[in-house]
């Protein structure tokens, strides 16, 4: 093999650009975390981003997915049809996404379903939000969205960053 070449056997993520991508490569790249689904809030003065405990309300907690994904953006007309151009330029994204790391030229992380091989590698390593929802967006008054702001969704768990 030529030096800089890659091998013929790579994953998907590492030879095909975001743009190039399947319909069935891009949404594999979807870890089922459920983080990018959790309401977020900017502040107006300075542009950051906070990221809540609180889910959209078309988010099943339980299962870590969209209750109706195909119609998502009809339903919730402020929900994000992630593309390429998106995932490049949205800073809410979490750092362990699939999207973020392969636009930024990282590779998925051990736990990714496509690395890893199960959905399940995502709870075991802190990734998810199972268990960590307070509740959905329409049991939460708009005055208490504030008070449930946590870190947590915006940052690696522990366990992931160790590897296996």
């Amino acid at each position: 093999m030529a030096e800089g070449e890659k091998p013929v056997n790579d994953p998907f993520w590492r030879t095909v650009a975001l743009e190039d991508m399947t319909p069935d490569q891009w949404e594999s790249l979807c870890d089922g975390c459920g983080r990018c689904c959790l309401v977020k809030l900017e502040d107006e003065d300075t542009g950051r981003i906070h990221a809540t405990d609180i889910a959209c309300r078309l988010f099943d907690a339980g299962a870590c997915r969209c209750k109706d994904y195909e119609n998502r953006t009809a339903v919730v007309p402020d929900c994000v049809s992630l593309t390429p151009k998106e995932v490049r330029s949205l800073p809410w994204l979490p750092p362990t996404c699939g999207y973020r790391l392969v636009a930024e030229g990282k590779d998925l992380a051990w736990w990714h379903p496509l690395v890893s091989g199960s959905p399940e590698t995502v709870r075991e390593a802190g990734v998810s939000v199972a268990g960590k929802v307070f509740g959905g967006e329409d049991e939460i008054a708009l005055e208490d969205v504030v008070d449930r702001i946590k870190a947590w969704p915006l940052r690696w768990p522990r366990k992931a960053r160790e590897p296996r």
